[in-house]
C-alpha cells in the first residue's frame, strides 16, 4: 500500500485507483457532472486545469491537474517499488 502524489502534495491511496482517464471524453465529462452533483468530487487541481480524472473504489473522483501519463507512471513506479521489496 502506497501514497501517490496527484499534484500539490495531495496523496491518495494506490490500491484505491480503478480508472485514469482524461477529461475531455463525454464519459469522463458526465462522471464528473455526477459526482459533482452526489458530493463525491475532490478537487485536487489546485486552481489549475484538470488534466486526468482518476476514479477510485468508493466511487469517488478525483481531479488532477497532472497528465493521465504521469498519474500513470507514479502508480507503476509504486507497484515496482512494492514488488522490490517482497521476498518471493
Amino acid at each position: 500500500m502506497k501514497l501517490i502524489n496527484v499534484g500539490f502534495n495531495n496523496m491518495i491511496l494506490d490500491e484505491r485507483i480503478v480508472a485514469i482517464v482524461s477529461p475531455d471524453s463525454a464519459p469522463a465529462k458526465r462522471i464528473v457532472s455526477e459526482a459533482k452533483e452526489s458530493s463525491r468530487i475532490i478537487d485536487c487541481t489546485g486552481g489549475r486545469r484538470t488534466k486526468s480524472v482518476i476514479i477510485t473504489d468508493s466511487d469517488h473522483v478525483i481531479l488532477s491537474a497532472l497528465a493521465p501519463e504521469s498519474v500513470s507512471s507514479r502508480l507503476n513506479g509504486a507497484k515496482n517499488e512494492d514488488n522490490n521489496g517482497e521476498d518471493k
